[in-house]
C-alpha cells in the first residue's frame, strides 16, 4: 500500500513532467521519432514546387495533366522505458538520488509519448527482471509508470543490463523506441545492446552523480558499494587518492562513450540535481535535424 508522502511524490512529479512536456519539449518529440512507415492518403494535381518524384504517371496519363501521391506517416510508435533500479541507483549526494532523477526522466518521456498518441511500456530491472508494463495509452497509464518507478521494491541489488536487453527482444515483437535508463555500470550489455539495436532504435540515457566522478576533501570516509555491499575507508585528503578515483571515473565513461560510438548510438548523459530538460531537447533537436536531411 502506497503511504501519503509516496502519494504526494509521484504527485509532484507527475504536475512537474506534465508542465516540462507541455511547455518545453512541446512536438520535439513526435517530430524526433519516425513512425513505423508511409500509408497512401490521395492524388491532387501536381503543384509548382512538388517533387518530381511523387507523379503518379498513371493517373497523370488518364486525365491528361500530372497528379501526384500524397502519402501520410504512419504514426504510432511503441516507447518501451527499460529503467534501472539496482542499489547504485539509491545514490545521490546532489539534492536528489539516482533513482528520482530516473523517475523523472521517464515520467517525461512517457508523457511525450502520450501527448504524441504513442504508446508507452516499463520494463524495471535489477540483476533481473523486476517488473514489466505492457505499453498504453493514455495519462493514467504514465501515472501507473511513475508509481511502478518510485514504490517498486527490487529483489535484486546488482546490475544486468543484458538481461534486460534480453527480455526486451523477447517482449517486444514489433519495432519499438527502447530507452535504456541506467548507470551503465559493468560491461555485460555490449553484445546484447548490439542485438537490439539491430531490430529496435535504442536510446542509452546514462545516470551519474557527481560524487561518482570526484571526492571532496573531506578527511577520511566510508565508502559502501550499493550493490555488493563492499566496504571500503578512504582517505580524501590525498591528492593521489583522488586522482587515481578521478582518473578510474574518466576512463570508465571514456569505455563507455567509445562502446556508443562504435555502434553509432549518441547517449544522452544527465546528473544528479541538474535540469535534465535541456539535455533531451538538445538530442530531439539533432535526431530532428537528422531526419530532416
Amino acid at each position: 500500500m502506497l503511504t501519503t508522502e509516496m502519494l504526494q511524490k509521484i504527485r509532484r512529479i507527475e504536475i512537474r513532467t506534465s508542465h516540462l512536456v507541455s511547455e518545453a519539449l512541446g512536438g520535439q518529440f513526435r517530430s524526433a521519432f519516425k513512425g513505423r512507415g508511409m500509408e497512401f492518403e490521395e492524388v491532387r494535381p501536381y503543384q509548382i514546387g512538388d517533387d518530381v518524384r511523387s507523379i503518379d504517371w498513371n493517373v497523370s496519363a488518364r486525365v491528361g495533366e500530372p497528379h501526384i501521391k500524397l502519402f501520410r506517416e504512419e504514426r504510432e510508435l511503441t516507447v518501451l522505458l527499460a529503467v534501472d533500479l539496482s542499489g547504485s541507483q539509491r545514490f545521490g549526494t546532489h539534492l536528489q538520488f539516482k533513482r528520482d532523477l530516473v523517475a523523472e526522466v521517464a515520467a517525461t518521456l512517457a508523457f511525450s509519448a502520450i501527448r504524441s498518441n504513442d504508446k508507452a511500456g516499463l520494463l524495471c530491472f535489477t540483476d533481473r527482471i523486476e517488473h514489466f508494463v505492457p505499453p498504453r495509452k493514455g495519462p493514467r497509464h504514465v501515472l501507473r509508470i511513475i508509481r511502478e518507478i518510485l514504490s517498486l521494491k527490487p529483489e535484486g541489488v546488482g546490475t544486468s543490463i543484458s538481461t534486460a536487453l534480453d527480455e526486451v527482444q523477447r517482449v517486444q515483437k514489433r519495432r519499438a523506441v527502447v530507452f535504456v535508463i541506467s548507470d551503465f555500470l559493468g560491461t555485460d550489455w555490449h553484445h546484447s545492446l548490439r542485438l537490439t539495436a539491430a531490430k529496435h532504435d535504442v536510446i542509452p540515457i546514462c545516470v551519474t552523480d557527481q560524487r561518482e566522478l570526484a571526492l571532496p576533501r573531506v578527511g577520511f570516509v566510508e565508502l559502501r558499494d550499493l550493490e555488493t555491499g563492499r566496504i571500503a575507508v578512504v582517505d580524501t585528503l590525498n591528492a593521489g587518492v583522488r586522482a587515481r578515483y578521478e582518473a578510474a571515473a574518466a576512463a570508465a565513461i571514456a569505455a563507455r562513450t567509445a562502446t556508443f560510438r562504435r555502434m553509432r548510438m549518441e547517449p544522452i548523459e544527465l546528473r544528479t540535481g541538474e535540469l535534465f530538460i535541456a539535455p533531451l531537447q538538445s538530442y530531439f533537436r539533432k535526431r530532428e535535424a537528422r531526419r530532416a536531411r
